[in-house]
């Protein structure tokens, strides 16, 4: 899988910045000066602002916004793979059964799969899914609610025979993504560590690309974990490059503020 690039609309950029700071908490001005990087107007920076309290995304505050319903989540999610959020492992999986039942839109079951791999399990086969148990149990409460009336959970003390993660997700591919954004991130640092204005939009659409890639690390306990595996080392040059990037930005809006 290629490294996902999503292209930066007012809605994207507002919601990366939030997701960006804690609290997700900022002026509405900061908002609208962050769409500026990209040439995006402020009425459509506003419009987007309006829709997305209107979606439960956001909720007014003061002169500003804060994260809110599934974004907020989202957020926890994003912390979770940075910090790289893990327990000791005991051996045991966790597994979700999908119930059987009537037929569901196709709208609700895109939405469990969602919610399933938002917790990081896997698909075993159509309806199982697991994963090894070394996960806090109250991560993603939005998904794990969202689970939790169509699945039956359980906890195995072993599965023989014992699941190769490599069946269960795509290692290879995340391990060469992983490798190929970190040498992004060490192109740009240096641009950034000098106070380049000019590198604040490509680094804005990296670091979303970066946060996206970790919420795709399935966070394996490292007796599972292939030889070599990168997520740590990018997760040590994320945090340098995001210092540099924070501190370039905050320069830029200062001498922009209005």
């Amino acid at each position: 899988m290629a490294i996902e690039r999503k292209p930066m609309t007012a809605r994207s950029v507002v919601a990366s910045t939030l997701l960006g700071v804690q609290p997700p908490r900022l002026p509405a001005r900061i908002l609208v000066r962050s769409g500026e990087l990209f040439g995006i107007a402020e009425g459509t920076t506003r419009v987007a602002l309006s829709r997305m309290v209107s979606a439960g995304e956001l909720r007014p505050d003061d002169d500003g916004y804060h994260l809110a319903g599934r974004l907020l989540d989202r957020q926890a999610r994003q912390t979770a793979s940075r910090l790289a959020a893990t327990e000791t492992w005991d051996g045991t999986w966790e597994m979700a059964v999908v119930r059987s039942g009537g037929a569901r839109r196709a709208a609700d079951r895109a939405a469990l799969r969602q919610a399933l791999a938002d917790l990081r399990l896997a698909e075993l086969r159509e309806g199982v899914w697991l994963r090894p148990a070394n996960l806090p149990a109250d991560r993603s409460p939005e998904a794990r609610a969202q689970a939790a009336g169509q699945c039956l959970w359980g906890r195995h003390a072993a599965l023989e025979p014992a699941p190769d993660p490599a069946d269960l997700w795509d290692l290879a591919t995340w391990s060469v993504d992983a490798r190929a954004i970190q040498a992004e991130l060490t192109d740009l640092l240096p641009r950034l560590e000098a106070g380049d204005t000019s590198a604040l939009g490509v680094g804005f659409v990296t670091s979303a690309a970066v946060l996206r890639l970790l919420q795709r690390d399935p966070l394996l306990p490292s007796d599972l974990q292939p030889a070599g595996w990168p997520g740590e080392d990018l997760r040590r040059a994320y945090d340098r490059y995001d210092q540099a990037y924070r501190a370039v930005w905050t320069g830029w809006f200062r001498r922009h503020r209005p």
